[in-house]
């Protein structure tokens, strides 16, 4: 192979993989939102008060958080929710902390008779985050808490 078409064959690979390298940098900047620091919480209603089920967790993404929905149900049930379904579940309340980053708080009142109906056992929240430019994260087990009375 002469020279003449060796370096310019040569050239021509490098400008490909350097387009090439630059798109899957771009591609991969994307992200997708985040869920850190689930909690649940659940307080039995008392003394002629309601009770309460509170989850809160971070969520983030570079583009922002548009909000995130929450469902709560018991192990005991063989509940397996989706993503789908979650579209259609109760939102949380977000406060942003930061462009890229919120802090989500889902909140259940819980009166006495609802308390006596509840299965006793272990519990979960399952969380769908939907970012600014759509993109979404869904967790099954986004927390898990106990209901013991």
């Amino acid at each position: 192979m002469s020279k003449r078409v060796l370096v310019p064959s040569l050239i021509g690979a490098a400008v490909l993989g350097g387009v090439a390298a630059g798109s899957f940098a771009m591609a991969s900047t994307a992200t997708e939102p985040a869920l850190e620091n689930g909690s649940a919480r659940y307080v039995a209603p008392s003394g002629g008060s309601t009770g309460t089920f509170t989850f809160t967790a971070d969520v983030s993404d570079d583009s922002g958080i548009r909000g995130l929905k929450a469902l709560v149900w018991p192990a005991s049930s063989k509940l397996d929710p989706t993503a789908a379904e979650l579209r259609h579940a109760d939102s949380a309340t977000c406060r942003s902390t930061t462009a890229e980053t919120s802090r989500c708080t889902y909140t259940l009142k819980v009166t006495a008779e609802e308390a006596a109906g509840l299965d006793r056992g272990t519990w979960y929240v399952s969380a769908l985050v939907t970012a600014k430019d759509g993109d979404t994260t869904f967790v099954s087990r986004a927390a898990t808490f106990d209901v013991t009375r």
